[in-house]
């Protein structure tokens, strides 16, 4: 066993007396203060360490972009006592920023310094090599490009770059060291890397949130317009619906809607945003990225203001661009595109996706639109087809058969006013069955639009455009194919006389009724008239024509008055060896106004 040494023994013979060595010659205040220095150290570095953890939760925090780099940029400052942080998110091309966040300077000095930093100089340096970068004053740096008048004065730097997924999403900037030396230390270069592993994780939690918001708001959009699209008859207001909800989704400055003309164009039908009054009904010109379209291929382009191979008007006023065609079942139905501002970013490939996703259900639901509608409106054809096969099999017969009652009854007649009643009843029904007819006709023919464009069509069509005028529709009746024996130039220049005609009915008659009759089986006279008589017996001299007449029920054209309006139809008359006449109406009342024109 160990015994205790014995402090009081003698020491042995020929040897020193034994000394207790003092307390200060041990050297245990130098321990001391060591011992505390490194405790102090500890707890410095575990309060940075818990100020550490607390900035990886604080950024963690939120699920915003734009706030979660505020909250990075700011404890970046906080963990290392720098006076300015900064935050740069690199733009998609890696060849600069596209995103500025600071600390540390004031909304004033902000405004003053002007443009926010691009790239260049150290953040250039940072972008191209991606390393931590710590410097003790950033003027003797050789790739210091310099500061912007009012821009505060900055000396020591730190830089570290920030990862998402492996790729470099931005980096981050610490300037102007507050404590110590003023000069970031490996240990503040340590700490700002735990923070950039941490903040990039954040990023990415940010980002596929907001990836998921987006996706959201385009599948909310493309339902929106598939909602508009089948619960509306009209497609013109759904298609509108899509073009602003492509410009709002795609954060765009002008959205259209781009629909084929049938000839292998492209026109803007519909659009929403800047400049949209001057750009709807547009025809794409040849050469533009129509014909892509029109092969079902999207045209993705960074900026238009600078693209030299850009021949649309008004796209230089514009930056990014992005066009989707629209195909269902094979056909491309037309196309949505989306011009941006020309300081915005371009489309991403994520935009890009969701672009044609909602490309493909828009079509689909414009597809579905036009079926349902094409069984509605088979729906009204038969229904209008029968009733036009009842009023040509019973109404008109019945009406022929009672007029020829009234004419055997007109030769039994003996007292003449018998037989000039009968007379003027006999007229009546003949102008009657004209009305039928033409009711037959237009029940028989689509007037919607989708109808070819011919001359009883646009002749109906400056009758219902008249109807604002004079305050009620006027008539129409047509007798004979009119459609097919009226030439063209023929055809113009009597739309020319019946929209004159009706415009001095609308100005000077005052009357209650009007009615155009438009006769393509008379025959006219060297003078342009009619050839009276019987069509079995008309002069065979006489040359095949057309009549135009409109009567009305007004005050008549009183003697004296101008004339103007009756040269300009006399004047297009004989350009087509025909004339032009005007004669009171039936029993004395109104005007009857004729045009006519060889055939």
């Amino acid at each position: 066993m160990y015994s205790a040494p014995d402090l009081t023994a003698q020491p042995a013979a020929g040897q020193p007396p034994h000394r207790v060595p003092e307390i200060a010659s041990l050297g245990l205040d130098t321990l001391v203060t060591e011992v505390a220095e490194r405790l102090q150290s500890a707890a410095a570095v575990t309060e940075r360490m818990q100020r550490l953890l607390e900035a990886v939760v604080s950024v963690g925090a939120g699920l915003d972009l734009h706030a979660t780099l505020h909250r990075i940029a700011a404890a970046a400052a906080e963990l290392v006592d720098a006076k300015y942080a900064a935050l740069g998110v690199i733009s998609p091309h890696g060849d600069g920023l596209s995103d500025f966040i600071h600390i540390g300077i004031d909304d004033e000095t902000a405004d003053e310094i002007g443009q926010l930093p691009t790239g260049r100089g150290i953040l250039g340096a940072l972008i191209e090599r991606p390393e931590p970068l710590r410097l003790a004053d950033l003027a003797t740096d050789p790739r210091s490009v310099g500061f912007p008048p009012h821009h505060p004065p900055m000396t020591s730097f730190l830089g570290e770059p920030i990862r998402v997924r492996g790729e470099v999403f931005g980096n981050l900037y610490l300037t102007e060291k507050r404590s110590g030396s003023g000069v970031f230390t490996p240990e503040d270069a340590q700490v700002l890397n735990a923070l950039a592993a941490a903040a990039g994780v954040a990023i990415e939690n940010a980002r596929l949130y907001e990836e998921g918001r987006r996706r959201e708001r385009w599948i909310a959009g493309a339902a929106a317009v598939s909602t508009a699209l089948l619960s509306t008859d009209e497609a013109e207001v759904a298609l509108t619906v899509a073009a602003e909800q492509v410009r709002e989704l795609a954060d765009g400055a002008l959205g259209m809607i781009l629909l084929p003309t049938g000839d292998g164009q492209m026109r803007v039908a519909h659009a929403s945003g800047e400049a949209a009054e001057f750009v709807r009904g547009e025809l794409l010109p040849q050469g533009s990225f129509a014909s892509r379209l029109m092969a079902g291929s999207g045209v993705y382009l960074d900026d238009m203001s600078t693209d030299p191979d850009v021949e649309i008007r008004l796209a230089r006023n514009f930056g990014a661009s992005m066009a989707v065609p629209m195909i269902a079942a094979g056909r491309v139905l037309g196309g949505l595109c989306v011009w941006r501002s020309v300081d915005a970013p371009p489309f991403t490939e994520t935009e890009k996706q969701l672009a044609q996703t909602f490309a493909s259900q828009s079509a689909l639901a414009l597809r579905l639109a036009e079926g349902q509608r094409d069984q509605q409106r088979l729906a009204v054809f038969q229904d209008r087809d029968r009733i036009a096969r009842d009023l040509h099999d019973l109404v008109i017969q019945r009406l022929f058969a009672t007029g020829m009652m009234l004419e055997g009854a007109a030769r039994r007649a003996v007292v003449p006013e018998v037989r000039t009643g009968i007379g003027k009843a006999v007229d009546e029904l003949d102008a009657t069955i004209q009305e039928v007819r033409t009711t037959i006709y237009a029940l028989q023919h689509d007037e919607s639009g989708d109808e070819p464009d011919n001359l009883r069509t646009r002749v109906l069509r400056e009758a219902g455009q008249a109807a604002a005028a004079l305050g009620f529709k006027p008539s129409v009746t047509f007798t004979g194919p009119v459609e097919s024996l009226v030439g063209e130039q023929t055809g113009r220049q009597l739309l020319a006389a019946l929209r004159e005609m009706l415009s001095n009915a609308a100005r000077h008659a005052r009357a209650s009724r009007v009615g155009a009759e438009i006769d393509a089986t008379v025959h006219l006279d060297a003078d342009g008239h009619p050839v009276s008589g019987a069509p079995g017996s008309l002069d065979l001299a006489g040359r095949p024509g057309v009549l135009l007449t409109v009567t009305d029920d007004g005050v008549g054209i009183p003697h004296g008055g101008r004339r103007s309006g009756l040269k300009n139809l006399t004047r297009r008359a004989e350009n087509l060896d025909g004339a032009a006449w005007h004669e009171p109406g039936p029993h004395g009342k109104g005007t009857r106004v004729r045009w006519s024109a060889r055939l």
